[in-house]
């Protein structure tokens, strides 16, 4: 896989063994994401969960996001995953990386995050819950934004725990929707 833009434009990544498959982000995808929130990545902090290979990660960080982790639950991929993170290091950035189940990373975590980037494989059944955690435990910041990417045939609904979708794009039968925070008083009870 390459990196689509930024300073780390047209490096490649490797594509890690391990028991689960990898199911990339399409190129095509990446870049439309990181064009519609590249600008305004320089300085924010970044949650990549599904982390795969590191490469969302690493496009964070290639657009200037300097505080990122990731979130990657197959241990077998942590030598690729760690590899290909290190390439953000020439620019001054450091991804730190967590191998554990996104679940149980969300129920840990302590902290907000400008952007949350999730890319469940297709099969998963409990996205919506995941965005729920999200909204629930308040690890957005107050302008962040929770980017989710999900088959054309398992739509989410349109307001979660505080949090509303208000962009979605269609790419091909994937889908990403973007949710951010509901203004406190637009809040349901």
């Amino acid at each position: 896989m390459r990196i689509t833009g930024g300073k780390l434009k047209g490096r490649l990544t490797d594509t890690p063994n391990g028991r689960m498959a990898i199911r990339p982000a399409m190129d095509r995808m990446r870049e439309s994401i990181f064009d519609i929130i590249g600008s305004d990545l320089p300085g924010k902090s970044f949650l990549d969960l599904f982390s795969g290979s590191g490469t969302i990660a690493i496009e964070a960080a290639s657009h200037g996001a300097t505080d990122i982790s990731l979130c990657e639950m197959d241990k077998a991929k942590a030598r690729t995953v760690l590899g290909n993170v290190a390439m953000t290091e020439e620019i001054g950035v450091r991804i730190d990386c967590h191998f554990m189940a996104v679940e149980l990373f969300l129920k840990r975590c302590k902290k907000q995050f400008d952007y949350i980037f999730l890319d469940p494989p297709f099969p998963y059944k409990f996205r919506q819950e995941l965005v729920e955690t999200i909204g629930r435990r308040e690890l957005l910041t107050e302008n962040g934004k929770v980017l989710i990417h999900h088959p054309q045939e398992d739509p989410l609904p349109e307001e979660l725990c505080g949090l509303i979708c208000f962009d979605r794009r269609i790419y091909g039968r994937s889908i990403v929707d973007f949710f951010k925070r509901m203004p406190k008083t637009a809040e349901k009870t």
